[in-house]
C-alpha cells in the first residue's frame, strides 16, 4: 500500500432525522427534534470513513459553519495522521476558542478518521487499540421528566424485557418530591434486581439535590448524575459528604478540569466522557487513564456505537448508556444481549449510516 493512497482527498457532510412523536424534557432542556451530522471523509485509496454527532435542534448554522471551516484543513493528511490534524484543527481554533462547536468538529474529525485507517487496515477499531474485555454491560437510558408515570413505566418495564440490568430515570422536577414518586413507581416496575440511576443534568440546587439524595436512600440509587451545575465543585463535595451517594459527571466536559477538581474533593465516583466533546478517540483515552490512575470507573455519554469498543480497549471501562435513536438508520444496529453489548467484528467501527436517510448539508 503506498502511503498517498491514505491520504484523504475529501468530504460529504449530511443531516439524518429520526422521529419524535411529541418534545422530550429534561431537568434543563426541552428537545423538539432528535437529529444527527454525519461525516464521510474519503481517501484517495476509495475507503470512505465515517463519523456523526449528536445535534438535536442546537445552532444549526453554528455547528454546519464549523464543520465547513475546519474541514477543508483536512485535506492531504493521511488517515493514521489522526494526532496531527487534532493540531492544525487546534491551531485554527484558537481563536475563538477550542471548547464549543470546534471540539465537536475536531472529534467528528478524528471519529471518522479511525474508521477510514481501521477500514484500510481491514480490522475493527478496538484490535487497535488492545482489548481489555470481549464486552461490557449497557444500560437503558430516558426516563424523561416529560413522560407520564405510564409512558415512564412503559420505557423501563420495555428494557428489563430486553434484557437490561440497569435503568437510567432523569429527575430535576419543580418539586423534587414528585422524583421521589416516579423513582419509587419504577422500583416497583424493575425489582430489586434491576439497578437504577437518577440524572438531573444540572438541574437542580444544592438543597433539593440533598433533601432528594436522602429521600430515596432506601430505593438502593446506584448513581446520582449531575445533579448540580457542572463547576460548583464544592457544592459537589458537600453533596457527597452529607448524603453518600455515588456522584456521575462528565458528559458536558471538553476536558479533564473538573475532573481534577472533583477528585480533590473526593467528589466524583464514575467519570462519563463525551467522545464529542472531549475531542476524539486519543482525548478520550487520556481522561480514562486520568480516571483508572485514580481508580475511578468510565461508563461514558450517550454514543454506544463509539463507546462499547472504546469501555472494551480500557481495564476501568464499566458500562456504557444505550439509546436506540440511530438504530433504525444503520446497517449494523448493535447487538445486546442479557445487558451487555458487545465490539462489532467488521472493519472499522463496524456500522455505516443508511444512504437513504441521508440528506446532503
Amino acid at each position: 500500500m503506498k502511503s498517498s493512497s491514505i491520504e484523504i482527498k475529501g468530504h460529504k457532510l449530511f443531516k439524518v432525522s429520526t422521529r419524535l412523536n411529541k418534545p422530550i424534557a429534561d431537568a434543563t432542556h426541552t428537545l423538539h427534534e432528535i437529529s444527527f451530522l454525519v461525516l464521510r471523509l474519503q481517501l484517495e485509496n476509495g475507503v470512505t470513513g465515517e463519523s456523526y454527532l449528536l445535534s438535536f435542534q442546537y445552532s444549526p448554522l453554528a455547528i454546519r459553519g464549523a464543520m465547513m471551516d475546519i474541514l477543508p484543513l483536512t485535506k492531504g493528511y493521511k488517515a493514521n495522521e489522526t494526532g496531527k490534524v487534532n493540531m492544525a484543527i487546534s491551531s485554527q481554533s484558537e481563536y475563538f476558542g477550542n471548547q464549543g462547536v470546534n471540539k465537536w468538529v475536531q472529534a467528528a474529525v478524528n471519529i471518522a478518521m479511525w474508521d477510514a485507517w481501521a477500514k484500510t487496515l481491514e480490522q475493527p477499531v478496538w484490535k487497535l487499540w488492545g482489548t481489555h474485555k470481549d464486552r461490557c454491560p449497557i444500560y437503558g437510558s430516558g426516563g424523561w421528566i416529560s413522560y407520564t408515570i405510564d409512558e415512564l413505566i412503559a420505557e423501563v418495564s420495555a428494557y428489563v424485557q430486553r434484557g437490561f440490568k440497569a435503568v437510567k430515570i432523569k429527575v430535576g422536577s419543580t418539586d423534587w418530591k414528585k422524583d421521589v414518586e416516579r423513582l419509587q413507581e419504577v422500583r416497583k416496575a424493575v425489582g430489586n434486581e434491576v439497578n437504577i440511576m437518577m440524572d438531573a443534568n444540572q438541574g437542580m440546587e444544592l438543597p433539593a439535590a440533598i433533601q432528594l439524595a436522602n429521600a430515596v436512600s432506601n430505593l438502593n440509587i446506584y448513581w446520582f448524575e449531575e445533579p448540580l451545575n457542572r463547576i460548583n465543585y464544592d457544592g459537589y463535595q458537600v453533596l457527597k459528604q452529607q448524603t453518600g451517594i455515588s456522584l456521575a459527571m462528565g458528559e458536558r466536559e471538553y476536558d479533564t478540569v473538573s475532573l481534577i477538581e472533583l477528585i480533590k474533593r473526593k467528589a466524583i465516583d464514575i467519570w462519563q466522557p463525551d467522545l464529542l466533546r472531549m475531542g476524539g478517540v486519543e482525548a478520550w483515552r487520556s481522561s480514562a487513564a486520568l480516571a483508572e490512575s485514580f481508580h475511578l470507573p468510565v461508563l461514558p455519554h450517550y454514543y454506544k456505537d463509539y463507546d462499547v469498543p472504546l469501555v472494551c480497549s480500557i481495564p476501568n471501562g464499566a458500562g456504557v448508556e444505550s439509546f436506540d435513536w440511530i438504530d433504525a438508520l444503520i446497517d449494523n444496529p448493535l447487538v445486546i444481549k442479557d445487558g451487555y453489548a458487545s465490539p462489532r467484528d467488521l472493519p472499522g467501527w463496524g456500522f455505516n449510516f443508511l444512504d437513504e436517510f441521508l440528506q446532503p448539508v
